[in-house]
């Protein structure tokens, strides 16, 4: 028994095709919009390249890409034949293939859902990938005579002042590593000294922050240097006073942004697979709806159009059923070739 079958008379085909050919083209427009939020994610991610795996974080806006050139090619494709299926010698050429371009739609759409549940879930790698990312970018933050790493420094001042972060965790993550050049210490300094001694990896540490840190929302002129010394600042206590520089970690800051931006996309993709669905189930029926016509000749009779031909579990039980006939057809095809080594 065919599963919610719809009666059909000449008129409503005609409505019927009509309709889904308009939301084939507007899936088309649909296919084109993850297009773009794959190449939007793309080039954003692009900004911070160095602060980011290549391979990881680029995945999920190829897969984007990917996806939007298979739905405006499937739904550009399915406008045509349902502009052909008013025309009943025009859809006969289509009607041997329509069974198998309906599964690989089905397929589609599952491929299209996980897609916008990696937009989601993606926000769990992408924070250990930020975390890894910015603390290697401040280590290398002083190599400013390095190949390769020249630009890392303005990478880093660019980002704490666009996102308005300092740190990786917080602005104390830079009194962990010398970020200034040695080319720009005076090693004959006592000052120097006692700093690089004072530490076992011979560093020059210092409780002070890149200019980029600083709030220029302050009144106050920006502390950088000698951030936890009250004695060295006139009317100042670290301890109660509101610092001037950003309290956040650039990790959360760019986590959010791209949470964000991820979420957005997600919802939006989540949208493109509800819409891939209806046009999916619309060529069902239109298709299903001229092959049950007693008499495809006399276009004007009623006609019987289903989602389904049999009810769930009879499909289900027919798939299995044909997947293992073609296992045991390999095993058969197998255990023919190995009698005919034999017997050569």
């Amino acid at each position: 028994m065919a599963l919610m079958v719809v009666k059909f008379d000449l008129k409503k085909r005609v409505k019927l095709a009509q309709t889904v050919w308009f939301m084939y083209w507007f899936a088309v427009l649909a296919g084109i919009l993850v297009l773009s939020l794959g190449l939007f994610f793309k080039i954003e991610l692009r900004k911070r390249s160095e602060l980011m795996d290549n391979n990881e974080s680029h995945f999920l806006p190829n897969l984007l890409i990917l996806m939007g050139l298979i739905a405006c090619g499937i739904n550009a494709f399915g406008g045509k034949v349902c502009y052909d299926s008013l025309d009943p010698v025009k859809f006969a050429k289509w009607k041997p293939m329509l069974k198998y371009f309906l599964v690989f739609c089905v397929c589609f759409n599952g491929l299209l859902l996980m897609t916008s549940l990696l937009c989601f879930l993606m926000r769990i790698p992408l924070q250990f990938t930020l975390a890894e990312g910015i603390k290697n970018g401040m280590k290398f933050y002083k190599d400013t005579d390095t190949p390769g790493r020249c630009y890392m420094k303005r990478t880093l001042d660019l980002m704490q002042m666009e996102f308005r972060c300092c740190g990786n965790d917080n602005f104390r993550d830079w009194f962990e590593i010398q970020w200034v050049s040695n080319r720009y210490l005076d090693f004959s300094s006592k000052e120097v000294k006692d700093r690089i001694g004072s530490n076992v990896d011979g560093q020059y540490l210092m409780d002070g922050v890149p200019f980029s840190c600083c709030n220029p929302s302050s009144p106050r002129p920006c502390i950088q240097y000698q951030m936890t010394n009250n004695s060295a600042h006139y009317s100042y206590d670290h301890y109660t006073e509101e610092l001037n520089v950003w309290k956040k970690g650039c990790r959360d800051a760019l986590l959010s942004y791209y949470g964000g931006i991820m979420n957005t996309i997600g919802a939006l993709v989540v949208l493109v697979t509800m819409l891939e669905v209806a046009v999916t189930v619309g060529l069902q029926y239109v298709n299903s709806s001229l092959s049950t016509l007693a008499n495809p000749e006399e276009v004007e009779s009623e006609s019987e159009g289903y989602l389904l031909e049999k009810t769930v579990k009879e499909t289900f039980t027919d798939i299995m059923a044909k997947m293992k006939a073609m296992g045991k057809g390999g095993k058969v095809e197998e255990g023919g070739e190995e009698a005919v080594a034999t017997v050569s």
